[in-house]
């Protein structure tokens, strides 16, 4: 007996030979076209040619002679990543146009893929928008949440990353930090080399290479002497930079920063109590402006905080800027 398949919103866009072999990847292209002149496979109920590009709820007919092969599950796509995943991608978009998309992060979720790396923003976007030349043009850490532009094609891809590169594109960052600061705005401007902070350039092991690191801050709120709101605008786009800075230029490493600062504390489990319930870190990369690539005009993002700091944020009384 036949069966009947709605495309869903993430396989929107995608080509119909593509679909049935993500899902029976067993079987050769020819049955395929076959069973495309033969009307067994239809899409609304009409003859399907093979070349059709699917929309999100088409209804696809699959003939009951495939089940002779191995069926694929719909919650998994061939790569590390479900279409759950790629439909949880989807929502943290807040821009989508011709050039670029720009998502909100989700904390825990890795830009780039790599060894050991089940899920990436790089190959879930590529998966999103198949028919986009998909390029990272600038990251953020895994741990941190918040927003990321990523170019749809060469020439977005060229504009932006000469934007990122020459530090002409802007970017804002909210942090909960674990201690009090006592100068209350400055600029942070050392040196970082693999975790480690320099103050002093005279004195850095002639065996470390290490990068210049400018950082803006601004505090916005502190709470009971103990917990402090702020806000950073890096100058530079170090590895771990305003992780490295509070930790050991401002003597208050970000919450739930297991690296370079405690995770929690008695005087810290003791202010927050039972609204801090995540081991999440407490970045999260605000608002984003640059030139658009597509129309030259200079636009600013900004993305609604990550409900386990919204928590955090109202039971402190802390207004975002």
């Amino acid at each position: 007996m036949a069966e009947f398949v709605t495309i869903s919103n993430v396989e929107d866009g995608t080509r119909v030979l593509r679909w049935f072999l993500r899902y029976y990847p067993g079987m050769p292209q020819s049955d395929f076209y076959k069973l495309c002149r033969g009307g067994q496979i239809r899409i609304n109920s009409s003859r399907c040619k093979g070349t059709e590009v699917l929309s999100a709820g088409d209804v696809i007919r699959i003939p009951p002679t495939l089940a002779s092969y191995k069926k694929v599950s719909k919650n998994e796509t061939g790569d590390k990543y479900s279409l759950s995943d790629l439909e949880a991608l989807r929502k943290c978009i807040v821009h989508n146009d011709a050039d670029i998309v720009v998502f909100n992060k989700p904390a825990g979720l890795a830009v780039q893929g790599g060894t050991g790396i089940k899920k990436s923003v790089d190959k879930m976007a590529a998966a999103l928008f198949p028919y986009d030349k998909i390029s990272l043009v600038h990251r953020i850490d895994k741990e941190t949440s918040g927003l990321l532009v990523v170019a749809k094609n060469q020439k977005a891809a060229q504009d932006l990353s000469t934007q990122f590169q020459n530090k002409t594109a802007h970017k804002e960052y909210l942090a909960l930090l674990q201690g009090t600061i006592t100068e209350k705005s400055g600029i942070i401007d050392n040196y970082v080399s693999k975790g480690h902070v320099y103050e002093d350039f005279a004195k850095i092991p002639k065996d470390v290479v290490a990068q210049r690191a400018v950082t803006e801050y601004q505090v916005l709120g502190e709470a009971s002497g103990l917990l402090t709101w702020v806000l950073f605008s890096p100058k530079t786009g170090r590895t771990h930079q305003l992780r490295l800075h509070s930790a050991f230029s401002l003597n208050a490493p970000i919450v739930g920063d297991d690296l370079y600062g405690p995770r929690h504390g008695s005087v810290l489990d003791g202010v927050l109590g039972s609204v801090l319930t995540t081991q999440k870190l407490f970045l999260f990369a605000y608002k984003i402006t640059f030139r658009h690539p597509g129309t030259g005009k200079m636009v600013t993002m900004q993305a609604n905080v990550p409900d386990f700091m919204q928590a955090v944020i109202k039971f402190l009384e802390f207004q975002l800027p």
